[in-house]
């Protein structure tokens, strides 16, 4: 890591995705380093976990819970500028709002495709828009997007998940460029397979037919992702790493973390693709 600053009093971290997984424990993270997390969801009716963690936690006092949907662009407008009435700032912004949309290419309808790209995003382009005035008033601040390994490598039954991120990728390494000039520092998170929700109602929400010309292979998908599901590490890594880059002076663009998301980064840029198609049909398959 690099030369870590030191925090001031009041910070806040707007947090997108907050209800569960890797947007639940960062808020806990970053609000127990001291910033005042706004703690954002689509749906305010899912907040009681992170009530009772925070709770737990002895950080309560310190997230501020509110409504925001990463898809409607009046949500976004009213969530930003009542923070910045309230608190007059914004110095990190999580983009973790998202999901999973999985199915092969052929047999995943248009509505499906675009409501994977409008959330994970579309929205995410969005609300980092909303947030950008701010900090470049502030000359400075931190904007962290939470990517995924299939944005790096994309999977067979996958690929609307895996073009959501791979677009992320993108984004954040032209905006990363445009922003250095107003001391806003750009991150990409590359999680791995952790244990959260996103995959499994991912699989749930794929539909097929007995008749499908890729049933063989979903079989193959689905056994595999169960399996990875079931063996994945705890996703309070992913956390406990955005508490760590929010304070660094002059962090690196990409973080990836988690069970082969940096062997198979590295492997995308060493190896023959033949090589790695290989080496994920064999790992779908079962063999060794």
């Amino acid at each position: 890591m690099n030369q870590i600053q030191d925090l001031p009093y009041d910070q806040i971290a707007l947090i997108t995705g907050t209800s569960s997984g890797f947007g639940l424990l960062t808020a806990l993270t970053l609000a127990a380093k001291g910033y005042h997390v706004i703690a954002t969801m689509r749906d305010l009716g899912r907040k009681d976990e992170l009530i009772r963690q925070a709770e737990e936690a002895d950080v309560l006092n310190r997230i501020h819970l509110m409504t925001l949907d990463v898809t409607d662009s009046e949500s976004i407008e009213s969530a930003v500028s009542a923070i910045i009435d309230r608190f007059g700032r914004i110095d990190v912004l999580v983009n973790n709002a998202g999901f999973a949309v999985g199915g092969f290419v052929e047999e995943v309808s248009m509505e499906e495709w675009r409501h994977q790209m409008d959330t994970n995003f579309f929205g995410l382009v969005e609300v980092t828009k909303a947030v950008l005035p701010v900090m470049r008033q502030q000359r400075g601040g931190s904007i962290i997007n939470v990517s995924s390994v299939s944005g790096l490598i994309g999977f067979p039954g996958y690929a609307p998940y895996a073009a959501s991120k791979y677009a992320v990728e993108g984004f954040s390494e032209s905006l990363r460029q445009e922003l250095l000039p107003f001391g806003i520092r750009v991150i990409l998170v590359e999680p791995g397979s952790f244990r959260t929700s996103i995959w499994g109602k991912g699989i749930d929400g794929i539909r097929t037919s007995e008749d499908s010309p890729y049933k063989k292979q979903l079989t193959e998908v689905l056994r595999y992702s169960r399996r990875t599901a079931e063996t994945a590490p705890d996703p309070g890594q992913v956390a406990e790493l955005i508490g760590k880059l929010v304070l660094l002076r002059a962090p690196k663009l990409r973080y990836p973390i988690g069970k082969g998301s940096k062997v198979l980064s590295i492997g995308k840029v060493l190896l023959p693709w033949k090589t790695l198609e290989r080496f994920i049909a064999k790992s779908l398959s079962g063999m060794k």
